[in-house]
């Protein structure tokens, strides 16, 4: 018998506390990303105790009726520390990369026998930003993790660092957890860090305060990040974990930060409702989700403030309205649309190629078809091919 999958529908319970994630109605698919520092200890050895307990506590949800899909970092530094590579595997690319290779397998393996302890399947995965960036190939990760968890396995999915370069690598776990979510239709993240949450300033500070509630990420959220990572070890920090966040709550996905350097760090955050809760800032779904996911983009329009306007109140983004053009990008690209002072307004894919917008922008719609050579599209961007900022 298998399991059915979770709805792409928002749950029928709110999620308003922390704990709201361990329950299967409010919560039907969570995604638990852990990072290295947590993973390995600072010679590169598995931390295994700690690891069983996370494992305990994983098979304790999926029993109450949660699916769960893991993130794991660890490849790296697991192979490093076989290899014998200096700097923990990040020497060089070429350390990294080799020692990922090394390093999943030891990694799959640790997931595999501590979760089968507790009579669970785990499912590898390794995906490169452009798995998830392209629509194709997101459509097939999704219907595999679909078909997993409708099967009672526990995807472990790690970023595929052994053939990743920088052009096509996410760089870090929390926002490849984030976009795993919309790809599961999961409804909650669940981020294990090194603090206990978002703090109102550095949380080395004696008068720094724990944020317990987060409604949306504004540019006050952002200026309260600390990039620092306690072990050297992880290739994530609050920085990135913030643009997680913003990556799931606009897919109406509820993200918390919690402190995975304690035993059994699940129970202890939950019992005690600490932490830190980013709540969903509206509901996209489908196609409108994983443009406003996407993190390569291909160039940029600039738009005048009446345009600006028109877009946050639903409209397309017409040629009329654009007063600059910038990077190189084709029909179906990916674009960013920034306003006059360069603030991001909206993204979306773009109906013309950035020569032909270069000839349009600022032009009247009955202009294009002279200025173009062929009848004109409706839009540079069409409103069901972008999603506001």
């Amino acid at each position: 018998m298998t399991k059915g999958r979770s709805s792409a529908n928002p749950a029928a319970m709110s999620i308003e506390r922390l704990s709201d994630l361990t329950n299967a109605k409010a919560t039907p698919c969570v995604v638990l990303k852990v990072g290295s520092s947590l993973l390995c200890g600072e010679d590169g050895q598995p931390k295994r105790d700690w690891l069983a307990t996370l494992a305990e506590e994983i098979a304790d949800l999926h029993k109450s009726g949660q699916q769960i899909v893991v993130v794991s970092s660890g490849a790296i530094a697991l192979g490093a520390a076989k290899l014998g590579l200096a700097k923990g595997g990040r020497g060089s690319l070429a350390d990294a990369q080799a020692a990922a290779a090394v390093g999943q397998i030891a990694l799959a393996g640790l997931w595999s026998e501590l979760l089968a302890a507790h009579g669970l399947t785990a499912a590898q995965l390794l995906l490169t930003l452009e798995d998830l960036e392209d629509r194709r190939r997101y459509l097939n990760a999704a219907a595999t993790l679909g078909r997993l968890l409708g099967a009672g396995a526990v995807p472990v999915i790690n970023e595929n660092d052994s053939v990743a370069t920088a052009e096509i690598r996410f760089g870090d776990n929390d926002r490849l957890a984030a976009r795993v979510a919309q790809a599961a239709q999961a409804q909650g993240v669940l981020l294990l860090s090194d603090v206990d949450g978002l703090y109102d300033r550095d949380p080395r500070d004696n008068d720094a305060r724990l944020l317990p509630r987060i409604e949306e990420v504004t540019e006050a959220v952002h200026a309260m990040a600390n990039s620092a990572s306690a072990s050297g070890l992880g290739s994530g920090g609050m920085i990135s974990k913030l643009q997680a966040a913003e990556i799931a709550t606009r897919a109406g996905i509820t993200l918390a930060i919690i402190n995975g350097t304690h035993p059994a760090p699940l129970s202890r955050a939950f019992e005690a409702n600490l932490g830190t809760l980013f709540m969903p800032t509206r509901r996209d779904r489908g196609r409108k989700a994983w443009l406003g996911g996407r993190q390569r983009l291909r160039g940029a329009l600039t738009v005048d403030a009446g345009c600006a306007r028109a877009l946050l109140k639903g409209g397309s983004l017409l040629a009329s309205g654009i007063t600059d053009v910038e990077g190189e990008f084709s029909r179906g690209d990916p674009v960013a649309v920034i306003d006059a002072v360069g603030k991001p307004v909206a993204q979306g894919l773009a109906e013309y190629d950035a020569g032909e917008v270069e000839r349009i922008k600022g032009r009247r719609s009955d202009e294009h078809a002279t200025l173009l050579g062929y009848a004109p599209r409706s839009a540079v961007i069409h409103r069901d091919q972008m999603v506001l900022l």
